[in-house]
């Protein structure tokens, strides 16, 4: 019986989302804010429970003298946070949101560099190792591709320019020329990722239709 009512839910709230093809309507808002409640209400329900319950409350009332005077650190940041509430008593709250952007931009930063640029540098350095391919003909193609595609990107992002005697800005003619194939390397990447977008949409909504009928027994 659960799984009935279950069903009936998510077959209304298809129905609901699928209404806006006709265009916005009622239907249609009440059942996205129905999903961002529910979201909000269980990342916060996920917060408290795994974050500030054993990593506040629990060290704050059973920890050692250590773990409480260390616990009151961030406490003393979350209360001046929700001092931004207020317009008056917002300036204290500067601090906390100063080191909350500070460690937030040292961690993006970090994992930029170790977790995206050095392995992508490294992974484009593999095809030009002879030693290692099997296939060093073929490797070593995909390897000058990506090569190419990635330096004409740089490149096409490139805005330096000088001044011509007729007035008119323009680029050098190769650093142009290598735009030009950064912008097609930007154009191919966009496209296959619409298309991954659009076949990852198209398939959960065919499996959305097929538990639907398999609801009302088709």
């Amino acid at each position: 019986m659960s799984d009935f009512i279950v069903g009936i839910v998510s077959f209304l709230f298809t129905i609901m989302i699928l209404s806006y093809l006709i265009g916005d309507n009622v239907l249609f808002r009440l059942a996205v804010h129905i999903f961002v409640g529910a979201s909000a209400g269980y990342v916060a329900a996920v917060a408290i429970h795994q974050v500030i319950w054993p990593y506040l409350f629990v060290p704050l009332f059973e920890g050692s003298m250590l773990e409480r005077g260390l616990t009151m650190i961030p406490l003393i940041f979350f209360v001046l946070m929700l001092m931004k509430m207020s317009p008056r008593l917002s300036s204290l709250g500067g601090p906390a949101v100063g080191y909350l952007v500070g460690a937030g931009a040292a961690v993006a930063i970090s994992g930029a560099v170790l977790g995206t640029i050095l392995p992508q540098v490294d992974a484009a350095a593999q095809p030009f190792d002879w030693l290692q391919n099997p296939n060093p003909l073929g490797t070593l193609f995909n390897g000058i591709v990506m090569l190419i595609g990635t330096v004409a990107t740089l490149i096409y992002f490139q805005f330096g320019a000088r001044r011509a005697d007729d007035g008119s800005v323009k680029r050098n003619v190769i650093i142009e020329a290598l735009a030009w194939v950064g912008r097609l390397f930007v154009a191919l990447t966009l496209g296959v990722l619409f298309a991954g977008v659009f076949s990852a949409a198209l398939t959960a909504l065919i499996e959305r239709i097929y538990s639907l009928l398999a609801l009302f027994g088709f």
